[in-house]
């Protein structure tokens, strides 16, 4: 009805929305056998964490994060960037994240691994109190060091 007069249109940054929430999962380690996970104050990681409330807020390297999902890390040019200063142990970047699971001593490795998460049905989350169930899909970020 209204397409004849050219008034409204799906222009917008949203214009189309995407059907699957992949998440990129950045972990550390000190031996490269042992991963643990940095969390990010929105985005979901811990399947067990609720997803969060953020409005009025922009929580900006989360929104960045689902952007560089949308893609490979090369189409990312901050996200190695941010992995090195993970690993330099950044106070500054460390304050943008929930956790860090190495307070002491900044990791010897960081690598990003590449999931597909869904959200789980009401049996599901009282059978394991999980919010999410995720399926990996592959490597996002190979593990990188500053070591060698």
């Amino acid at each position: 009805m209204l397409l004849p007069l050219r008034t409204v249109n799906g222009y917008g940054l949203f214009a189309v929305m995407t059907t699957e929430r992949r998440e990129i999962i950045v972990e550390g380690s000190n031996d490269g056998v042992t991963w643990w996970p940095y969390e990010f104050k929105y985005k979901p990681g811990d399947v067990n964490h609720r997803p969060g409330f953020v409005e009025p807020f922009q929580p900006r390297l989360d929104w960045q994060m689902w952007f560089a999902a949308l893609g490979d890390v090369r189409q990312s040019s901050w996200f190695e960037p941010f992995c090195n200063r993970l690993l330099q142990g950044s106070p500054e970047v460390l304050a943008l994240l929930a956790t860090n699971p190495f307070p002491d001593k900044p990791p010897r490795f960081i690598h990003a691994q590449f999931y597909d998460y869904h959200f789980t049905n009401v049996a599901e989350r009282r059978a394991t109190g999980a919010w999410w169930k995720r399926e990996f899909i592959g490597e996002y970020l190979p593990p990188v060091s500053l070591h060698e």
